[in-house]
Protein backbone atom coordinates (compact mmCIF):
# COMPACT_ATOMS: atom_id res chain seq x y z
CA UNK A 1 0.00 0.00 0.00
CA UNK A 2 1.68 3.57 -1.16
CA UNK A 3 1.84 6.22 1.53
CA UNK A 4 0.03 9.42 1.68
CA UNK A 5 2.44 12.54 0.88
CA UNK A 6 -0.06 15.31 1.65
CA UNK A 7 -3.04 14.45 3.69
CA UNK A 8 -4.18 17.97 3.98
CA UNK A 9 -3.67 21.54 4.99
CA UNK A 10 -1.70 22.55 7.84
CA UNK A 11 -1.49 26.10 7.85
CA UNK A 12 -1.67 29.33 6.21
CA UNK A 13 0.67 32.38 6.66
CA UNK A 14 0.73 35.58 4.92
CA UNK A 15 2.70 39.08 5.39
CA UNK A 16 1.09 42.40 6.35
CA UNK A 17 2.51 45.80 6.76
CA UNK A 18 0.35 46.01 10.32
CA UNK A 19 -0.19 41.79 11.17
CA UNK A 20 -1.52 43.16 14.21
CA UNK A 21 -4.45 45.78 13.02
CA UNK A 22 -5.17 42.58 10.64
CA UNK A 23 -5.34 39.66 13.43
CA UNK A 24 -7.83 42.62 15.23
CA UNK A 25 -9.88 43.13 11.69
CA UNK A 26 -10.42 39.12 11.23
CA UNK A 27 -11.42 38.82 14.78
CA UNK A 28 -13.79 41.49 14.65
CA UNK A 29 -15.77 41.14 11.25
CA UNK A 30 -15.04 37.54 10.65
CA UNK A 31 -15.59 36.39 14.26
CA UNK A 32 -12.40 34.37 13.93
CA UNK A 33 -10.94 33.54 17.55
CA UNK A 34 -7.77 35.61 17.73
CA UNK A 35 -4.53 34.95 19.90
CA UNK A 36 -0.57 36.23 19.61
CA UNK A 37 -0.39 33.53 16.76
CA UNK A 38 -3.28 34.17 14.47
CA UNK A 39 -6.03 31.54 14.48
CA UNK A 40 -6.74 27.65 15.21
CA UNK A 41 -8.97 26.13 13.37
CA UNK A 42 -9.81 22.46 13.85
CA UNK A 43 -11.49 19.54 12.06
CA UNK A 44 -11.98 15.78 12.72
CA UNK A 45 -10.70 13.25 10.58
CA UNK A 46 -12.64 11.62 8.35
CA UNK A 47 -11.12 7.61 8.34
CA UNK A 48 -10.60 8.82 12.50
CA UNK A 49 -13.34 11.07 14.10
CA UNK A 50 -12.46 10.43 17.13
CA UNK A 51 -9.02 12.62 16.42
CA UNK A 52 -8.72 16.44 15.77
CA UNK A 53 -6.62 17.47 13.04
CA UNK A 54 -5.40 21.49 13.44
CA UNK A 55 -4.90 24.25 10.84
CA UNK A 56 -3.04 27.45 11.81
CA UNK A 57 -3.73 30.93 9.97
CA UNK A 58 -1.30 33.05 10.88
CA UNK A 59 -0.64 36.70 9.89
CA UNK A 60 3.68 37.77 9.92
CA UNK A 61 5.14 41.12 9.44
CA UNK A 62 5.77 42.05 6.17
CA UNK A 63 9.92 42.03 7.74
CA UNK A 64 9.91 38.71 8.50
CA UNK A 65 12.56 36.00 6.35
CA UNK A 66 10.18 33.05 7.08
CA UNK A 67 9.73 32.82 3.93
CA UNK A 68 13.05 33.10 2.64
CA UNK A 69 13.95 32.23 0.22
CA UNK A 70 10.72 32.60 -1.80
CA UNK A 71 9.64 36.33 -2.34
CA UNK A 72 6.53 35.26 -1.75
CA UNK A 73 3.94 37.57 0.42
CA UNK A 74 2.75 34.20 1.63
CA UNK A 75 3.60 30.61 2.12
CA UNK A 76 1.08 27.29 2.86
CA UNK A 77 2.06 24.52 5.26
CA UNK A 78 1.22 21.07 4.52
CA UNK A 79 0.10 18.01 6.41
CA UNK A 80 2.00 14.91 5.99
CA UNK A 81 1.80 11.43 7.15
CA UNK A 82 5.64 10.25 7.78
CA UNK A 83 7.69 13.35 6.87
CA UNK A 84 11.21 11.48 7.09
CA UNK A 85 9.97 9.13 4.19
CA UNK A 86 8.72 11.71 2.30
CA UNK A 87 12.31 13.95 2.60
CA UNK A 88 13.79 10.68 1.15
CA UNK A 89 11.29 10.43 -1.83
CA UNK A 90 11.47 13.94 -2.60
CA UNK A 91 15.29 13.97 -2.31
CA UNK A 92 15.16 11.14 -4.95
CA UNK A 93 12.83 12.95 -6.89
CA UNK A 94 15.57 16.27 -7.28
CA UNK A 95 13.15 18.83 -5.15
CA UNK A 96 15.07 21.15 -3.44
CA UNK A 97 15.51 21.04 0.43
CA UNK A 98 15.42 23.86 2.38
CA UNK A 99 16.74 22.81 5.40
CA UNK A 100 16.92 19.40 7.86
CA UNK A 101 13.83 18.03 9.96
CA UNK A 102 13.07 19.95 12.68
CA UNK A 103 11.13 18.20 15.73
CA UNK A 104 9.11 19.74 18.56
CA UNK A 105 6.52 18.50 20.47
CA UNK A 106 3.79 19.23 18.15
CA UNK A 107 5.12 17.55 15.25
CA UNK A 108 8.08 17.64 12.76
CA UNK A 109 8.79 20.00 10.36
CA UNK A 110 10.72 20.79 6.71
CA UNK A 111 10.95 23.11 4.43
CA UNK A 112 11.13 23.12 0.42
CA UNK A 113 11.02 24.70 -2.62
CA UNK A 114 8.55 23.95 -5.56
CA UNK A 115 9.32 25.36 -9.21
CA UNK A 116 8.28 28.87 -8.96
CA UNK A 117 10.27 29.16 -6.07
CA UNK A 118 7.80 29.31 -3.19
CA UNK A 119 8.75 27.76 0.21
CA UNK A 120 6.44 25.14 1.49
CA UNK A 121 6.46 24.13 4.92
CA UNK A 122 5.86 20.12 5.62
CA UNK A 123 4.56 19.20 8.58
CA UNK A 124 4.01 15.90 10.44
CA UNK A 125 1.96 16.95 13.24
CA UNK A 126 1.31 15.41 16.58
CA UNK A 127 -2.13 16.62 17.34
CA UNK A 128 -2.53 14.90 20.78
CA UNK A 129 -0.46 17.75 21.98
CA UNK A 130 -2.04 20.53 20.12
CA UNK A 131 -5.20 18.99 21.92
CA UNK A 132 -3.31 19.02 25.04
CA UNK A 133 -2.66 22.45 24.24
CA UNK A 134 -6.01 23.74 23.13
CA UNK A 135 -7.75 22.81 26.51
CA UNK A 136 -4.76 24.43 28.59
CA UNK A 137 -5.67 27.47 26.39
CA UNK A 138 -9.17 27.38 27.63
CA UNK A 139 -9.10 26.90 31.31
CA UNK A 140 -9.69 22.82 30.52
CA UNK A 141 -7.93 19.93 31.25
Amino acid sequence: MDKKRVTGIGGVFFKSDTPDAIKEWYGKHLGMDIDQYGSTFTFRKDKAPDIRGYLQWSVMSKESTYFNPSKQEFMINYRVEDLEWLVGELKKEGVTILDEIESYEYGKFVHILDPDGNKIELWEPVDSFLDAYEKTKKGTT
